[in-house]
């Protein structure tokens, strides 16, 4: 059996040997590798195979280092991506509910305000009219033609009428109304 395992292990052998002959053949003719190698690293590397020997383990030993480095650069970076992310929509969703919390707390504020300027305002018109209103400038209450007029006295004694009093709030209203 060693016998007829022989002829056929050296026809594998030759033929391993014929295609790793073309594919050295197919690299050393490369355009890439012929410039490299007309090159003064490529003529010193060519002059020096020991040095060229080590530099090859050397680049393929720290392929897998570098490529672990690479990585964890890529993870570092994305983690750190991620975590930007996080904390920025962190301080961003606490900065909405903040401004969320405040732009409240105008809206109740600014209501606040316009209903005190407003019962001011009312009042103030109100004020203004009953010290300016022509009953109290005229001295007492009148007659228009056509309408009916009442005079609230304000803590005024029973029996004294606007004319006696020249004090009070004039109401107008249309007769029959």
């Amino acid at each position: 059996m060693a016998k007829e395992d022989s002829p056929s292990a050296s026809k594998d052998l030759q033929e391993l040997q014929r295609k790793l002959s073309l594919l050295i053949e197919s690299v050393q003719n490369n355009s890439k590798v012929v410039a490299f190698m007309k090159s003064p690293v490529g003529q010193y590397l060519d002059r020096h195979p020991f040095a060229a020997l080590t530099l090859l383990v050397f680049v393929v030993m720290s392929a897998v280092p570098v490529g672990f480095f690479l990585l964890l650069v890529v993870l570092t970076s994305l983690a750190a991506f991620v975590g930007v992310m996080l904390l920025e929509g962190l301080v961003i969703s606490v900065g909405g509910i903040a401004l969320f919390c405040v732009l409240c707390v105008l809206g109740f504020v600014s209501l606040s305000v316009s209903g005190t300027i407003i019962v001011s305002y009312v009042a103030m018109s109100s004020l203004i009219n009953y010290w300016f209103s022509p009953s109290v400038l005229s001295g007492g209450c009148s007659r228009l033609e056509g309408q009916a007029m009442k005079c609230l006295v304000l803590s005024a004694p029973e029996g004294k009428s606007c004319e006696e009093m020249h004090l009070g709030i004039v109401f107008v209203s249309q007769a029959g109304v």
